[in-house]
């Protein structure tokens, strides 16, 4: 069985420790706060009309995956924080890595399926393999949502037992029933770790980003010849594409930062308690709540629907 690094020995203040769960928590708590009321609305419509849109099957996907993702951040962040020794027993620290890998690599698919179809069915092109995809994109989405769980299910499940751990530098005491063992290297180098990891983050990161760049220039030319056959003002036509603009935009900065950062996190690239590491947690905690608020921002029916509950709230 491969040997595993233990946990560091300077382990984090209790006010670091304190201060780390309060940032990660509040983003958790917003985050499922969102997502929850996401798949509330999409599930409430699924049931009332026996049907959703394609749209609404994709945000349900995508906040399902980010609900279920920063609960269980909520747990690994608790247990690493406060009880680091157990977080790094074998077993424990597989289970967290492997399933934080397979809900992250769900929620990167389903925010690049959403942008893919966003592109399609909304961006301007005459290519004629453009006009099939956006006639088909609709039968087609079920099947590449339901891809993409098992390609991220297969993706994580490489990683499960031990199998691919970075080299260590330094020894330090692991404390058992019997001894005081020593553990040191072990089989996988840092460059073949990152290639592995890049191949789950690459894929749909690369398609998220060509999909919103491309929706942009489409966008952005609509808007600069209705801007040129304008005589007045910016009519709402106009404003709601420079809007739609700025979101994709939004969405894109934040797709690419959690990306990186959840690259850099998983491939161990950082010290366990390292600021750059910690940064990469608050980035990867931040990145769901973000996204699902400016999805409901954005989106008319959430938006109606979350009007709808703020009286209800508010008695």
């Amino acid at each position: 069985m491969t040997e595993t690094c233990g946990p560091p020995e300077d382990e984090l203040s209790l006010f670091h420790v304190i201060l780390i769960y309060m940032i990660v928590g509040t983003e958790c708590i917003i985050g499922i706060a969102a997502n929850g009321f996401i798949v509330a609305v999409n599930a409430a419509e699924w049931m009332r009309n026996k049907a959703v849109s394609t749209s609404g099957r994709i945000l349900f996907f995508l906040s399902a995956s980010r609900l279920v993702l920063q609960s269980f951040m909520m747990v690994e962040i608790t247990i690493s924080s406060t009880t680091p020794r157990l977080y790094h027993e074998g077993v424990v620290y597989d289970t967290f890595k492997v399933s934080l890998m397979f809900l992250n690599s769900c929620s990167l698919w389903f925010g690049a399926w959403l942008g893919f179809f966003y592109f399609v069915k909304i961006a301007d092109f005459s290519y004629s393999l453009f006009l099939k995809l956006k006639w088909r994109i609709t039968g087609l989405m079920p099947w590449l949502l339901w891809l993409s769980v098992f390609i991220s299910m297969g993706h994580s499940a490489i990683f499960f037992n031990e199998t691919y751990i970075t080299y260590c530098n330094n020894s330090f005491p692991i404390h058992s029933s019997s001894s005081t063992k020593k553990k040191y290297v072990t089989k996988t180098s840092v460059v073949n770790l990152a290639l592995l990891y890049n191949l789950g983050v690459f894929v749909p990161l690369t398609m998220f980003t060509l999909a919103a760049t491309l929706l942009i220039i489409s966008l952005k030319r609509h808007t600069l010849h209705m801007g040129s056959n304008a005589t007045g003002s910016r009519d709402p036509s106009m404003e709601a594409h420079l809007g739609a603009i700025k979101s994709i935009s939004y969405f894109l900065f934040l797709y690419i930062f959690n990306a990186v950062a959840l690259f850099l996190f998983m491939s161990h690239t950082f010290h366990a308690n390292s600021p750059w590491n910690i940064l990469c947690k608050v980035i990867m905690a931040a990145y769901p709540a973000g996204h699902s608020i400016l999805l409901i921002q954005d989106n008319p029916g959430l938006r109606r629907a979350w009007k709808r509950l703020q009286p209800l709230i508010h008695l």
